[in-house]
């Protein structure tokens, strides 16, 4: 091929180069020059031509094979692809119903272990309520009889001072001159008589207010273990220290007793 192109090349040139003739637009070229340059080009084009046919041919088998390469990658890369995606899907599939098992076992669990701790807490409640019930009920018994047996006794008092008084008034009276001072003297009996009622009936209830007391502290005890109890529940921190407090706390109310 490079051949026939040096050819023409040196064709135009001879031609460019060649004298015109007058009066036309002809020329006069060296005629054994120019056969002999298309000779060349005549003996050189067949063999190129069949060149360039042989690597147009070649050109069509790779093209032809390498688009049927190119098909069967596609095909088997979209095979692959999509049992790759049928594998994952799969998996996913595997895995997300064995997350949801776990977590319906962990919600089942948990379900069953907050009912047992509200259950031990409400039991213990209910138990601590009982006892408190009780423990006031004790305490207002025994307030009640001390403060009946402080009235008996201020009573049983001033009943015999008016007595004292009274059989001494008695004795007096026939006495003019000790009348008076036997007056004063009952009235001082009788005045002391109420003084000392009145002293027993405030010991009394005294008494019985600080016996109260004591309960209402042990109650107020017991209701903040129980609300820490249940807001430990409600935090979800795990089961509360309440007998500890509870025992703290009805250990000290026994010991006041």
């Amino acid at each position: 091929m490079y051949r026939v192109f040096e050819a023409l090349d040196e064709l135009v040139a001879i031609v460019e180069e060649a004298r015109g003739v007058p009066m036309t637009a002809g020329c006069v070229v060296p005629r054994g020059d120019v056969l002999e340059l298309l000779d060349d080009v005549r003996d050189a084009i067949p063999g190129e031509l069949d060149d360039a046919q042989d690597v147009l041919d070649h050109r069509d088998k790779l093209v032809s094979d390498a688009r049927t390469g190119a098909e069967k990658t596609i095909s088997s890369a979209n095979a692959e692809a999509t049992s790759t995606v049928e594998n994952a899907r799969e998996e996913a599939d595997r895995l997300l119903a064995d997350a949801k098992a776990h977590a319906d076992r962990m919600v089942a669990e948990a379900t069953a272990h907050a009912e047992s701790l509200v259950a031990d807490a409400t039991a213990r409640a209910d138990a601590t309520i009982a006892d408190a019930e009780h423990e006031y009920e004790t305490l207002t018994e025994r307030g009640r009889v001390e403060s009946a047996r402080s009235i008996d006794a201020g009573k049983a008092a001033y009943e015999r001072s008016v007595a004292e008084g009274l059989a001494e008034q008695e004795r007096l009276v026939s006495q003019t001159e000790v009348v008076q001072s036997a007056h004063a003297e009952s009235a001082r009996v009788i005045d002391a008589a109420h003084a000392e009622s009145d002293r027993l009936r405030t010991e009394c209830d005294l008494y019985v207010d600080t016996k109260f007391a004591e309960f209402e502290e042990i109650l107020s005890g017991t209701l903040r273990s129980v609300g820490r109890g249940r807001q430990q529940l409600r935090t979800g921190s795990g089961v509360p220290s309440y007998d500890t407090d509870f025992a703290d706390s009805r250990g000290e109310g026994r010991s006041r007793y």
